[in-house]
């Protein structure tokens, strides 16, 4: 399998921190920011062993706007990622 790279992204919800796998969908979590990033790292190498065993990895991988270049596969270059925020109720 060739090396993929994505960003995470970590929040925290109750007293769990969640980690998510851009552009990838993928989520893990754990009981540290430290936890939530070995079990998406996990999570991510579960997901794409699966998809490269069922022939659709490099599908999923271009829908999710990543591009292979060099022999390895990379996540879309951001702009931005930003924080933004909209009023709720009146």
């Amino acid at each position: 399998m060739k090396d993929i790279d994505y960003t995470v992204q970590i929040w925290k919800e109750g007293q769990q921190f969640v980690a998510h796998a851009m552009p990838l969908g993928v989520m893990s979590s754990g009981d540290t920011p430290e936890g939530a990033r070995k079990a998406l790292d996990e999570a991510v190498r579960l997901f794409l062993t699966t998809a490269e065993g069922m022939g659709t990895r490099d599908e999923i991988l271009e829908e999710a706007g990543c591009e292979f270049r060099e022999g390895t596969w990379g996540g879309p270059s951001w702009v931005a990622i930003e924080r933004h925020s909209a009023e709720v109720g009146a």
